[in-house]
């Protein structure tokens, strides 16, 4: 089975990557390649026995569930209120990264053997990559379904059965391989399964991670899964190659699809922190005022807060600060993050080093985009605009190193580049999963994915043809100042005011349908 490729990393909240493409958040999550991404409660859906209901999913979890609690209570100001890794302090979190840590190490024992046993069986490198496109197909076709599930349904229980279901697939794998069945066509239909049950466990493993701290923790939930991913990745690989050894590729696979049940295994057990600390109270979710004049005794329509594909995407479009959000991210991806590509081809090419030297440069990246985790872990509040001037920041030292004469000046120019670009897309994720209101979550990440998919196909043929164009250099100068570029446009954008959707309602099963004055409107005035 091809298994979600490394470009989707998994953020504090997730606990698998989704598919080829996936950056940010999961959003990507943080860190570049090497960093979670992007990355994650039943809280937002229906009850536990009526995935479909509308009504809070708060009610779905037994007394006592969303109250975790900080280990301590330290004083505001104060240093732990500012560690990176203050997200600690809440026990649940603390299981859910050792699980995310497990589930890590799984996924990266996996994909460093899937693209060999895939070449194995066929020896064509043609479907290997077919392989992969099947799986990220459906990430670009059904997020935006997947993620008006995730709001429709409990959290918790989603996020758990689709683990679960991801690691049947993994063993169902590992069973054909191990008999020698595994044959081309079934390879595909379990890409394909791998790449559908993602669409709904991104979305919910990464809103139910943020829900286990409070709000102004969430950047440091998602800078530590930005951690725990790279320390997966290092162990993974590692592991993967004494696995593969001893007991051959099917070994891989049996030990992502336990890693997956440790994962499903946990949630259940994981508390949420209360509501009011995990997010203010926004219009969607006020308490609907009392009946007018004339309506006493009619149960008013209550707001649809499941479903609505279209709205997750109405919503969307009309928050600039989305938007804004969603160029810069997209530029950067496509310009900015495919440095496999353009150092590769810059170190070989004009440095006229060798791979040996191109692994050097790939370490610096790796480690930069650690500490910029770290780093990005100490945020508390950010915005676009923090986004917006890390990745303009980045974007010039990814010019500059464009112009590097030697090898050494240009890993002391990689060095920052990574940590900034680490810092900026790990506050890209923050605002990407606080921004929306809670019961619109799901949908935001929905068309995310969507979107991030789309760019993370078209971006490496793009850049490919402007490096043919320009060259090595070239397209490193000309991508960064496109970065700038359209950072700076972004800025400007999203200073303009939300214009959010009239949020639709549903009639409740008491109340009968009526026409003309009296009738109850089925939109009302959008929030200001």
């Amino acid at each position: 089975m091809a298994q979600a490729p490394p470009e989707s990393v998994k953020t504090a909240d997730s606990a698998k990557p989704a598919d080829a493409g996936d950056s940010a958040g999961s959003a990507s999550a943080a860190g570049s390649a090497s960093a979670a991404g992007p990355a994650e409660s039943a809280e937002y859906g229906g009850s536990a026995d009526s995935p479909g209901s509308t009504q809070a999913a708060e009610s779905t979890e037994p007394a006592g569930e969303s109250a975790d609690k900080p280990a301590d209570k330290p004083g505001k100001g104060s240093r732990s209120e500012r560690s990176p890794w203050r997200s600690l302090r809440y026990p649940s979190m603390r299981w859910w990264s050792a699980a995310n840590l497990v589930s890590n190490v799984g996924t990266w024992m996996q994909l460093t053997v899937q693209n060999l046993l895939v070449l194995q069986i066929t020896g064509s490198a043609a479907t290997t990559g077919l392989s992969l496109a099947v799986q990220a197909a459906p990430g670009l076709l059904l997020s935006l379904v997947g993620g008006s599930l995730v709001d429709s349904w409990p959290r918790k229980l989603t996020a758990s059965v689709s683990q679960a279901l991801l690691g049947l697939v993994a063993f169902a794998t590992a069973a054909f391989v191990a008999f020698g069945v595994l044959t081309v066509p079934l390879l595909m239909v379990l890409a394909a399964v791998t790449g559908s049950i993602a669409t709904v466990d991104n979305p919910a493993c990464s809103l139910l991670g943020n829900d286990l701290v409070k709000r102004k923790d969430v950047p440091s939930a998602i800078a530590l899964g930005s951690v725990v991913h790279s320390a997966g990745r290092l162990i993974g690989t590692a592991a993967a190659g004494a696995a593969v050894a001893w007991f051959g590729m099917a070994s891989a696979y049996v030990v992502n699809g336990l890693s997956f049940l440790a994962v499903a295994t946990v949630i259940p057990f994981l508390k949420l922190a209360p509501k009011e600390e995990r997010e203010p109270q926004t219009a969607h979710e006020r308490p609907a005022p009392a009946p007018a004049a004339g309506r006493t005794g009619r149960p008013r329509r209550r707001p649809a807060t499941g479903g609505g594909t279209r709205e997750g995407l109405v919503y969307f479009a009309r928050n600039p600060r989305l938007v804004a959000l969603a160029a810069i991210t997209g530029i950067s991806a496509i310009f900015g993050r495919n440095y496999q590509l353009t150092l590769a081809v810059l170190v070989t090419g004009p440095l006229a080093a060798g791979a040996g030297a191109f692994s050097t440069v790939s370490t610096v990246l790796a480690v930069g985009g650690m500490a910029g985790a770290v780093l990005a872990g100490c945020l508390r509040k950010p915005s676009v605009r923090h986004v917006a001037v890390l990745a303009a920041a980045g974007a010039l030292l990814q010019a500059v190193a464009g112009l590097s004469p030697s090898l050494i000046l240009l890993l002391v120019l990689v060095a920052p580049m990574a940590v900034v670009e680490s810092v900026s897309d790990t506050a890209g994720t923050t605002v990407l999963q606080t921004e929306p209101p809670s019961h619109m979550r799901g949908r935001v990440l929905g068309v995310w994915r969507s979107a991030s998919t789309g760019w993370g196909l078209v971006g490496p043929p793009l850049l490919g043809a402007l490096m043919e164009f320009a060259g090595a250099r070239g397209g490193l100068i000309v991508g960064g100042l496109a970065i700038v570029a359209v950072t700076g446009a972004a800025q400007m954008l999203q200073r303009r005011p939300v214009r959010l959707p009239r949020p639709a309602f549903r009639r409740t099963s008491a109340e009968p349908a009526t026409t003309g004055a009296g009738a109850v409107p089925e939109t009302e005035p959008a929030a200001a």
